[in-house]
């Protein structure tokens, strides 16, 4: 009779006044380590103390389980029924605290520092709307997710056959740019043949007329320094003129002139051309013009008037002939000559090669015609094979199970803020540039999935972006969650340089997840 009373008396004390199946903090799958009886053995350590020792507040057992229902034991759980919600545990130092941490409001039993209302059929209504509403979204999303499937198959498969083609048609763009490059070779052949002795036949051409221009030039300045007209140069002639004064003493000597004349007394015509103009060209000065006789195109021009020349005028029998008129003119003339001889204009500069004959410009139309289709061919081939890397690349991409999100390839997602502007190109890149425009900034390209090992497919990585001024590189984690579309949610940067977006996608939403819900509990 007494144990009887021993037994109620310790229900009552353990449990709740409307459940008296196990103590008070325990949830029903451990209520058989807390039977009624004389004894409690501790759980773990296997120590027996007596059973009314159970939640008396002192932590006999060194595991903490005979105070499942107090803050005895501070590592102890205690256990939230939460009935119409969901249960969880609690740590038992939070038992009668004064804080409601239940939603039944179990935890705060003594009732002494506050009175807590049970809230568990409203917040678990609100988490059960919430949790269909989850529901609906994985299972919709999962329905455009099998299309993301098919399409992502379908593009793996396209770019599989297309890789194929690509890789004939390079091969065939090969032997056809090698036969074309013969092609080019036999006719640039006669081409560069025909091209040189055209050129060579100009420079012969250039050269002769040169030497003319410059026998021409030195045959003026000879009649020039002749000043008695009879076909010779002499010393004094020489002496007539200062620019031939080594010493710079005023006077050009006899030994000085006889230097310039090559130690002859005097010369004729060839022997000036010869020998006596190529030493005096660059510093013969013309007393009838300020040009000088360089051979070049800068002479000076002037109109200064020359003293007597005799006229190279024969006619005796000219009854009005005017002498001092005459010697003006032919020295005018003179002076022309030089001009003209000296001071031609680009238009008249003989130095342009005539076009090619018609003969070499067929063979340089025919060479050209070799060019352009070789250079196309090799155009082609360069094509293909830019192609051919471009799908290699694209299949070796890993785009989830089932190639899902292979169709978010070659597009970008935009999200603005109050600053800037950020892009998620899937597979490709992340960038920012300012909202108010400027320079895009690389956040990082992409690098590999980086969710944790339960599910990969959940983060992606871009790496190696615009270096941080006295930083690291920057990068960008992308966390995937499942949407209706495909939207950029947010952007922050949790750490400097290191960026982080939060990206809805259907390919990410999944059937499974919306009937799992499973809840698990931590045992004791």
């Amino acid at each position: 009779m007494l144990n009887s009373v021993f037994i109620v008396f310790t229900l009552l004390q353990l449990g709740s006044s409307d459940n008296l199946s196990h103590p008070r903090g325990i949830p029903a799958s451990k209520a058989s380590f807390y039977r009624p009886a004389e004894t409690f053995r501790c759980i773990q350590s296997g120590k027996t103390i007596p059973f009314e020792y159970i939640n008396d507040d002192y932590c006999d057992c060194e595991d903490g389980s005979d105070e499942p229902g107090t803050s005895a034991c501070p590592m102890m759980r205690y256990y939230c029924e939460n009935i119409g919600h969901k249960p969880e545990y609690i740590l038992s130092s939070r038992v009668n605290d004064g804080i409601c941490d239940c939603c039944d409001g179990s935890d705060e039993f003594e009732g002494e520092k506050i009175q807590c209302h049970n809230f568990c059929e409203e917040i678990g209504r609100k988490d059960r709307e919430e949790k269909e509403k989850e529901k609906k979204l994985q299972e919709e999303g999962s329905k455009i997710k099998l299309n993301y499937i098919q399409q992502g198959q379908k593009i793996r498969e396209e770019k599989k056959v297309r890789l194929n083609q690509v890789e004939k048609e390079k091969d065939e763009m090969a032997e056809i740019k090698t036969d074309l490059e013969n092609k080019k070779t036999e006719a640039e052949t006669p081409e560069k043949e025909a091209k040189e002795r055209h050129e060579k036949a100009w420079e012969e051409e250039k050269a002769k007329r040169k030497a003319e221009k410059e026998k021409q030039t030195a045959l003026i300045v000879f009649d020039e320094i002749d000043s008695n007209d009879d076909q010779h140069v002499e010393m004094g002639e020489i002496m007539a003129h200062s620019e031939f004064d080594i010493d710079a003493d005023g006077t050009v000597s006899h030994d000085e002139a006889k230097e310039y004349l090559e130690e002859l007394e005097k010369v004729g015509r060839d022997d000036f051309i010869e020998k006596i103009w190529p030493n005096i060209k660059e510093i013969f000065k013309s007393k009838k013009s300020d040009s000088v006789a360089k051979g070049d195109k800068d002479s000076q021009s002037t109109e200064e008037k020359v003293p007597d020349l005799t006229p190279n005028v024969a006619d005796d029998d000219e009854d009005d002939y005017d002498g001092d008129d005459d010697e003006e003119d032919v020295d005018k003339q003179r002076v022309s000559e030089i001009q003209d001889v000296e001071n031609k204009t680009p238009e008249e500069d003989e130095d342009k090669m005539p076009d090619y004959d018609e003969e070499t410009k067929q063979l340089i139309a025919a060479a050209d015609e070799a060019r352009n289709q070789f250079n196309d061919a090799d155009r082609k081939l360069r094509e293909a094979e830019t192609e051919m890397n471009n799908l290699k690349s694209f299949l070796d991409l890993d785009f989830g199970h089932q190639d899902v999100y292979a169709s978010l390839k070659g597009q970008c997602f935009e999200m603005t803020d109050r600053e800037y502007t950020y892009k998620l190109c899937p597979f490709d890149k992340a960038s920012q540039r300012p909202k108010s425009g400027g320079t895009e900034t690389s956040l990082g390209v992409w690098g590999h999935w980086s969710g944790d090992e339960t599910d990969k497919y959940s983060a992606m990585k871009y790496e190696k972006g615009q270096n941080c001024w006295n930083g690291p590189d920057r990068s960008v984690q992308v966390l995937l969650q499942c949407g209706m579309e495909n939207t950029l949610l947010s952007t922050s940067e949790p750490s400097r340089c290191e960026y982080q977006f939060e990206f809805a996608t259907p390919a990410y939403c999944s059937q499974e997840d919306s009937n799992a819900n499973k809840e698990t509990h931590d045992e004791l």
